[in-house]
């Protein structure tokens, strides 16, 4: 059975530090010193996210990531409708005669693909911070 994919990965996370507000964040990779190495390494998150420190990594569970997604983005004056699966996300857009317009991503699990989307739309002004 695979394992499923409930928050961010590390490199995820810190890519959406530089996007998302950090309030937006349910968790957190709690950084420590290795005394061996002498080098900062993270733990898996923590759902305590008070005092954060200046190394500590903010982290997005499925639930946050899943309310960062607008309902409705607007394109030209056109509203399209956020549709979820199990491993996409699309926008669903009007009609044309080649059939409907989307914006859509996929994911090897819906974390990846709500990551990917996010991505996506803060690249085309779509997000809303």
């Amino acid at each position: 059975m695979a394992t499923i994919k409930s928050y961010t990965d590390l490199e995820q996370s810190k890519k959406l530090a530089e996007i998302l507000p950090l309030e937006s964040a349910d968790m957190v990779f709690i950084s420590y010193t290795n005394l061996k190495t002498n080098t900062v390494e993270y733990d898996y998150p923590s759902v305590n996210i008070d005092g954060i420190e200046e190394l500590d990594i903010p982290c997005w569970s499925l639930a946050a990531l899943i309310e960062i997604l607008p309902n409705i983005i607007v394109i030209d004056g056109f509203r399209w409708g956020l549709s979820i699966r199990k491993s996409s996300i699309s926008y669903l857009g009007s009609m044309t005669w080649d059939g409907q317009l989307t914006i859509s991503v996929k994911g090897d699990n819906l974390v990846d693909a709500c990551y990917e989307m996010i991505i996506k739309l803060n690249e085309q002004n779509l997000l809303v911070k």
